[in-house]
This record gives C-alpha cells, structure tokens and sequence, in this order.
C-alpha cells in the first residue's frame, strides 16, 4: 500500500470506533529511543524513517512532529504523503496536545496503543482536552491490523555481562536500589526502560539493532522480583543470576494481568515518562505512586573504574579502526571506486576486525550536501560516488564487550571552498574549548555548552542538536541524564549535575542545507581536580584518540591555546595508536598529526 492507503485504512478503522485522532509515536512498549522492526509503526505509515518523530491521523489530515536534527530528511520523506511536517520546538508550530484539541470534537474520540505511549505524555495530552469530554482508547493496535507483514519479536538468545565487563555484580546494585526504595518507604519499583534493566541485571541481548538490550518489564520488592522476559531467550547464566537474585521469570506480556494482582496499599515508584499507559491504567487505581526517574538512571551513568579502564582500551581499538580507515580514504581517493556506502562498509569491517560486535548505530557517511542533514543514512537510490573534493562526514561507532563508541570525523578530500575550510575551523575551535573546560562541581551541561556554541554564536551561527549526550556502557549510544544543551528540554532528561565518571560526547557542528556539514566529536569522561577554598573543580578527560584531519584548517583562525591543545593531543594519538599500525600507516599517520 501507498502511504495515502494507509492512512485511509485506518481512517476507516477510526470511524467504526468513532475516533476523531490517532496518535502513532516512535516508540516500543519502553519508550525506548531506537526501536526494533516490529515497532515501526510510525515509519511504516509515514515513509519518514527518521528515530524521533510522532505522526497525529486525523479524520482529514495527518501532521507529523520531528525535531531539528531530521527537518531536511522528514521534508523530503514526506512529499506526496499528504502528511505535513511539524517542525517541533519552532517558531508558531503548534504542540501535538493543541493539534489534537483543534482536531476534536466535543466528546469525540482519541486513540492509540496504550503499550507505546508513556503515561505522562498522555495525561498531559488528557489535561489539555479535559473541557472537551473526550474518550479515550487505548486497548487496540490500528496500526497492527493494517500492517500485514509485520516483522515478528525477535528471538535471538542474549547474553550475560560478567563483572570483568560490568565492573558490578546484579547483587551489589540490587543492594543499592534496595536500601533506596527502604528509605523512601517504597514497596514496588516497576522498570520498563530497556537500558535500566540490561544495567541493573548485567543482562545484554540482540532485540534492537545496535542497541544490545533484551525486551523485558522488570518488577522489584525488597526481597527479589520478577522479570517479564521471553525465556528462550535466557541462557543458562542469565536463569542462574535470576535465580540467585530471588527475580522470578515471567512471560514477556504477563505484566498488564500481574500489576492488576498488586495490592491496593502498595507504594510504587515508576517514571511515567517512560512506563506506558497500560501498565499504569491496569494498577489499582488506589496505589499510591512515587512518579521519579529511575535512580538506576544515575547509577548507570557514573561509570566505575572497571567499566572506566575497559572504556580505555575499546577507545584504542576504535581509534586503530578508525585511523586506518582515515588512511584508506586519504590515500586511495581518486584512485579506486568509493562511495558512501562503500566507505561505511570498509569501516565497518575495520571495526570488526578490532573486535566489535556490532556498532553502536547506523554510520553515517555523508558526502558534501548529504552532510547538511545531521542523521542521514545512504541508501543504494542516494548513494554518491566519492571524489577528490569536497568533504565527507562520518559519525560511526562500534559496540565492544569493554564498552560503546561514537566519534563523528570530518575528512577533506580534496579542494574545499574557503567558507568550508573557515566553519571546518570554527567547529574545531567550539570543539577545543569545551575539551579544555575545567568548571567547579555542581555545572551541569547547560552552564558549558556555551564553551562550544561561543565561536559560532559569535557569528550568528547555531545547531539545531545538543552538543553531546551521555553515552551507555555496551549498551544505547545515547544515555541520559547528562548531555551537553543551551537550554532544558524537558523530554530529554540529560541535564543533571555531571558527576566523575559520566561519559559524555562533544560534538559542535556546522551545517547548511544543500552545500556541506561538517561535525567534530570526541567522547570525554568527568573527572575529578583539584579541590580548594573554592570548592571540587572538575575536568574531563578525552579517550577518543583519532586525528583531525588538518587539511581543512585555516591555522590563522586557531588561538595559541587551540593549537597547544590540538598538538598535545595529536602527540597522544600518534603515541596510542602507532604500535597497532603498519609501516606505511604510521608514516603517513606521523604526518596527519604533525604539530601545526
């Protein structure tokens, strides 16, 4: 079916059941960032295949929200779908609760699957049309009785992550949530959050690619619990850590008939902006909730000094990856047959062979304009050909059993304009200055983007992305609750205070539709420095250790503090990276980092 059948097919589902509005999120059962092909269902009746967006089916028209990063690719996605773009967070769009109130009527309808929409976003949706009477229906799955075929849950065994890995036993970290929920006076912890319960656990699995989690609700009490998970999927370690952490093995959907059995006097803490509506609709309505992120959130942010030292040693092999491939390209372009996908593929080969097991996202390879759009994915209709011009942007990672990867590098190859080889400076100078922070503890991301925004602001230049993300320990790429923003958006929960041992990625970036992006990041980790009358000052410490490429600087734009920090860490590179190279690769390698 075309996108326009689809719509109309559940336009006539929507009649029958007298609903004026459908929501359709991008979203699993656990409000889960990147979600698995089953859950698809907004990509499948939009065609906008991007990982953030919410499409709102209306009896005559259909919108579709989308933030910054994906304006460019949702436009383009979305010709001929009927479907309008919302370009969320811009100015005199509407809200998806006001679309919604303006789409309907008085004591109408409003749908979707309960199971993927998060409660908190659908009281507030209910709040707004509160004066509207309307009804609510939850119970159904329009989407799946269109959807013909629709891949099936995956099946794939997962796997165990042993402390040499993990750093903590589920013991030790149960004992932590424990003495939490005994203090608060809690009695029930409900975790749906995919990356919550793979922490918590040390469970990993294959539900999602490259994102190595398993599908599963996890209840706690103070003596043991109970996970709702596809048994077939445990292998034998997995079953002997449950069992010898009292956690009782449940069928995957179990959950919404087992929170019915949980008794009225009962206090639960949850995160309703994660747990869906029809666990929380299916709890006695006389519990009492404790509505707060999951304490395991923070936990699992501040990495210890096991997952910290392993995060060390995957950094080196990722670089060894990625230096051979800068090598690759640098040396062969113009010279053999390269492409975006080409390209990708190489990587992704190298990656392996260091030991990757899968990566930790889709890479992007995006050449000259392709660039401009900050998560675009070649395709066999977009690929292009690679040529000894222009700029080719690539933001790859690898997920290892020591640890997940992200780095974006910029490679020249060949003439570039001087407004490319200008915002290629600035961007690595917003980079530098936000690598060198040293800031008193108690700042959180919004107090430094700044560090970064600076040089671009300066010049009324901007990003329509934060500047970095937490990232997960074998585990999601994109990890709350630190990150890198100028402001609070509340729905991305990524702006506590940083804390030693948060990982964090630092990623400033130029972009401009039709002509170039270009993207720098390295990934940090929050230390500890000196302590004085002035209180703990913090520092971060860079682990990603891959040339920049100095082909596009214009080294009269870089301070003498940039190019100290720039040569100090090209030192360091060459220093970590040259023992695992050829001869010719270290020689080109000394070259590529050679003090500016």
């Amino acid at each position: 079916m075309t996108i326009i059948e689809k719509l109309n097919a559940l336009r006539t589902l929507m009649k029958e059941r007298n609903l004026d509005v459908y929501m359709i999120p991008t979203s699993d059962f656990h409000e889960t960032e990147y979600v698995g092909e089953h859950f698809k269902a907004r990509a499948y009746m939009s065609g906008f295949t991007g990982s953030q967006g919410t499409l709102i089916v209306t009896l005559d028209d259909a919108a579709l929200w989308t933030d910054g990063r994906y304006f460019i690719q949702a436009a383009d996605q979305l010709k001929d779908t009927t479907i309008t773009l919302m370009k969320q967070g811009e100015e005199g769009v509407p809200t998806i609760a006001q679309y919604i109130y303006d789409h309907v009527t008085m004591r109408g309808g409003v749908g979707f699957d309960g199971r993927v929409m998060n409660t908190k976003m659908v009281k507030a949706i209910m709040s707004k049309l509160e004066e509207k009477e309307v009804h609510i229906a939850y119970e159904e799955d329009l989407v799946g009785m269109i959807w013909e075929d629709r891949p099936a849950l995956p099946k794939k065994q997962g796997f165990f992550l042993n402390v040499e890995y993990s750093g903590k036993s589920t013991k030790d970290k149960l004992a932590d949530l424990y003495d939490i929920m005994k203090k608060q006076g809690i009695t029930h912890h409900i975790i749906t959050s995919l990356d919550d319960i793979a922490w918590i656990t040390n469970m990993r699995g294959w539900d999602i690619a490259r994102y190595p989690v398993m599908l599963a609700y996890l209840i706690l009490t103070l003596d043991g619990g109970v996970i709702f998970v596809d048994k077939e999927k445990l292998n034998d370690e997995l079953i002997a850590n449950f069992e010898e952490n009292h956690i009782e093995i449940k069928d995957y959907n179990d959950i919404y008939e087992y929170v019915k059995t949980i008794d009225s006097d009962a206090v639960i803490m949850l995160d309703s902006s994660v747990v869906n509506y029809a666990i929380t609709q299916n709890l006695n309505q006389n519990i009492k909730i404790e509505d707060r992120v999951n304490p395991s959130q923070l936990m699992k942010a501040m990495k210890n000094e096991i997952e910290l030292e392993n995060n060390r040693k995957v950094h080196i092999k990722d670089a060894v990856a990625m230096t051979k491939f800068m090598y690759w390209l640098k040396t062969n372009i113009g010279k053999e047959k390269m492409s975006e996908i080409i390209a990708s593929d190489y990587l992704e080969k190298l990656r392996k062979a260091q030991g990757a097991i899968d990566l930790s996202f889709n890479t992007i390879s995006a050449y000259k304009e392709h660039a401009a759009m900050m998560h675009y994915s070649a395709t066999p209709e977009s690929d292009v050909e690679l040529k000894k011009e222009g700029m080719l942007l690539v933001d790859s990672g690898g997920q290892y059993m020591e640890g997940t990867t992200d780095i974006t590098r910029t490679f020249v190859l060949g003439e570039i304009s001087d407004e490319e080889r200008y915002w290629f400076t600035t961007a690595l100078r917003s980079n530098i200055a936000l690598s060198k922070a040293h800031f008193l503890y108690g700042c959180r991301g919004m107090n430094l983007d700044i560090l970064a925004r600076g040089p671009l602001w300066e010049q009324g230049m901007d990003y329509k992305c934060g500047t970095g993300h937490g990232v997960g320990h074998l585990l999601n790429v994109h990890e709350g609750p630190n990150g890198f923003r100028w402001k609070i958006v509340p729905e991305r929960k990524d702006s506590c205070v940083l804390e030693e041992g948060m990982t964090q990625s630092n990623e400033p970036g130029v972009y401009e539709e039709g002509k170039f992006g270009i993207r720098h990041e390295n990934e940090m980790v929050v230390r500890k420095g000196e302590k004085n009358e002035y209180g703990q000052f913090m520092y971060f410490e860079t682990i990603t250790f891959v040339p920049f490429d100095l082909d596009g600087l214009d080294e009269a734009l870089l301070t003498q503090y940039d190019k100290e920090w720039l040569n100090a860490y090209h030192k360091q590179v060459f220093e970590k990276v040259s023992p695992y190279l050829s001869d010719d690769e270290v020689a080109w390698l000394r070259k590529a980092t050679r003090a500016i």
